[in-house]
């Protein structure tokens, strides 16, 4: 989904070629989006390889690439996988990536963020939103009192995600870093050979 313009193509990737403590923008650092230390994670935490995912809750192509990316994350079973909320489309796509990051509290982020991502449209409401995390087994009361009490540290967040995206040159969602390469919207194949090639890429700058 476009923000000002965007990457064309189902498969697009491109080189970084960043150090990773290099500044990119903004007093921000590749290690600093790497390792946000309250940036929700998944997959192989000792992983050789990470994704980070920037991705909005209204994105139709953020939901229909998640499945792919889930499974190719825990077929590989080496990716250390980093979730970026990006809520860049709607207000309602703010309240979804806020519910899931007051998830977090009560270790259900990913339950909350499958949840969500597997909503179907393009204008989802915030109480369509509330239903979906319900759904999921997540403790309702528990999450409303984390939004409340923790909403400096969520925003904080969805700040310091916002201004990662701004020095990396990101123009929409969904955007993925694999290793040193970033993509636009891929379908699962188009993961694993972007994962292969960031393993190869990763492998020649190493030697």
């Amino acid at each position: 989904m476009q923000r000002r313009t965007f990457l064309a193509g189902a498969t697009a990737t491109l080189a970084l070629g960043l150090g990773s403590a290099q500044a990119l923008a903004a007093d921000v650092s590749l290690d600093d989006i790497l390792h946000d230390p309250n940036a929700p994670e998944g997959g192989n935490q000792k992983g050789d390889l990470t994704i980070v995912a920037f991705t909005d809750y209204n994105c139709p192509f953020c939901k229909k690439a998640a499945p792919d990316l889930d499974r190719a994350v825990r077929e590989d079973g080496h990716i250390r996988l980093v979730y970026k909320d990006w809520p860049i489309l709607t207000q309602a796509s703010v309240y979804g990536a806020r519910m899931a990051l007051a998830a977090q509290y009560q270790g259900a982020y990913e339950r909350a963020h499958h949840a969500l991502m597997a909503i179907n449209g393009r204008a989802v409401s915030q109480e369509d939103m509330e239903r979906a995390i319900e759904a999921a087994d997540i403790d309702m009361p528990r999450l409303k009192a984390d939004l409340e009490a923790r909403k400096k540290d969520i925003t904080a967040l969805l700040a310091r995600n916002m201004d990662q995206a701004d020095a990396l040159g990101l123009q929409g969602t969904p955007t993925y870093l694999i290793g040193p390469l970033l993509a636009s919207t891929l379908d699962y194949d188009g993961f694993r050979e972007a994962i292969a090639q960031a393993r190869s890429r990763q492998t020649g700058d190493a030697q």
